[in-house]
């Protein structure tokens, strides 16, 4: 069992709970959550104040995975634009869809207010054109959303005040969203996993899910006997279902934290938002409460992390800010995430009372904390906005498990050098 988490800016800047125990002999509950994430712990929530009694079984410690090692931060929309939805769904579909991402965003401050939980949450966040053509592009998607989702509350940004914002000359446009954030994601997680606590839910740390057998399931030292069964996995499902793996990839993705810059890092980005561009690997940044840039860039998709993650990210880094070439970095890490051939989260059903969600492919925060308490309502018997999103048909990825990773190689590597042309 993992005792300690993964060597993190946020782990050193958070109170972790205490450790809570594995699981030893046979329980029994109404709903078993695998999966201690923000979809695990927000269905446990969702569950026990339904009245549920909810065992949650985490291989490590809670938010081990990218829910304790994001980018924190918070979206207010699906990953894929709004016009795509409707072109891809339709408009009344593509409608439903816009109204769970604002829902999910609205859930996550409400979670936060109502727990008090202390993640730092910090509103507005930026998405800036890597190229002229991304401007153009931009542009007319917030034309399209002015015109058919007013309450979105996009506003284009000029160039000029682009270069107001960041220091730095690498945009050419961009998208303010005052309904994006960002937060410490691990002290938001962790805030979740108290309130399960605080309410009786049970957390086994240190228990990995090794079969299940219906609603049975199956750990080192112990067994869990449950009537219905959530897979909150999402890049650490492993083989616990081969049946859905097929349809995500697994990927790293990693962060550095600089030393703290004090005035500087205002310097760098004016204001006090979450930063994104749109390369098709993206760069995303912000400034942290004590004046550090926390910066992620760059993707794997091997098994391994790179022997020099601080080296890796700091290319990007100064591709971008070429004036802290010898700014210190005080932190390096990664961690896996999980993404779909569309980009759109992949719910649904294996079995009668199994029901699962993944693949939110960097829109994590809002629409894993979103998707547990849809999970919550599947669990219950109350399906239909579950299926909203469990309706979409998610392809497997070429190859399926074998041969997804080559082949999304060689695509990421078409992209990549799409970016930098």
């Amino acid at each position: 069992m993992t005792s300690t988490y993964p060597t993190s800016y946020y782990a050193d800047t958070v109170g972790i709970l205490a450790q809570q125990a594995s699981l030893k002999g046979e329980v029994s509950v109404d709903v078993a959550i695998v999966g201690s994430g923000y979809t695990g712990l927000s269905a446990a929530l969702h569950l026990l104040e339904r009245g549920y009694s909810v065992a949650v079984l985490e291989a490590h410690r809670i938010a081990w995975g990218a829910s304790g090692r994001n980018g924190g931060q918070l979206g207010s929309t699906q990953r894929e634009d709004q016009e795509s939805l409707e072109a891809r769904l339709g408009k009344d579909h593509a409608r439903r869809m816009w109204d769970l991402a604002r829902e999910a965003n609205r859930l996550v401050r409400e979670l936060i207010n109502r727990h008090d939980i202390e993640c730092d949450l910090r509103d507005g966040a930026a998405h800036l054109a890597w190229k002229k053509s991304h401007a153009r592009s931009l542009r007319n998607e917030v034309d399209f959303m002015e015109r058919n989702y007013p309450d979105a509350g996009l506003r284009y940004l000029e160039l000029e005040e682009v270069r107001d914002l960041v220091a730095s000359e690498r945009y050419h446009g961009g998208v303010f969203d005052p309904f994006g954030a960002h937060l410490h994601p691990l002290a938001y997680a962790l805030g979740l996993a108290r309130a399960v606590l605080n309410k009786g839910g049970r957390v086994y740390e240190g228990t990995r899910v090794l079969s299940r057998e219906g609603t049975k399931l199956r750990t080192q030292e112990g067994k869990v006997n449950a009537s219905v069964v959530l897979l909150a996995c999402n890049g650490y499902l492993d083989k616990i279902e081969p049946r859905i793996a097929p349809k995500i990839m697994p990927l790293h993705n990693f962060i550095v934290a600089t030393e703290p810059l004090g005035e500087r890092a205002r310097q760098l980005i004016q204001k006090d938002y979450a930063v994104s561009d749109s390369k098709f690997v993206i760069d995303y940044y912000r400034r942290t409460r004590d004046g550090r840039l926390l910066f992620g860039g760059g993707e794997t998709y091997s098994t391994n992390f790179p022997e020099d993650i601080a080296g890796f990210v700091r290319k990007p880094m100064l591709r971008v800010f070429p004036q802290l070439a010898d700014t210190r970095i005080d932190y390096a890490w990664g961690g896996t995430l999980a993404i779909t051939m569309p980009r759109i989260p992949h719910f649904g059903r294996i079995d009668e009372n199994v029901f699962f969600a993944q693949g939110y492919s960097g829109s994590g925060i809002h629409m894993a904390t979103l998707a547990g308490k849809l999970l919550a309502e599947a669990a219950a018997g109350q399906s239909e906005r579950f299926d909203v999103l469990a309706s979409i048909r998610i392809p497997d990825f070429p190859g399926g498990t074998l041969l997804r990773y080559p082949m999304l190689v060689f695509g990421m590597l078409y992209y990549s050098l799409r970016d930098k042309i």
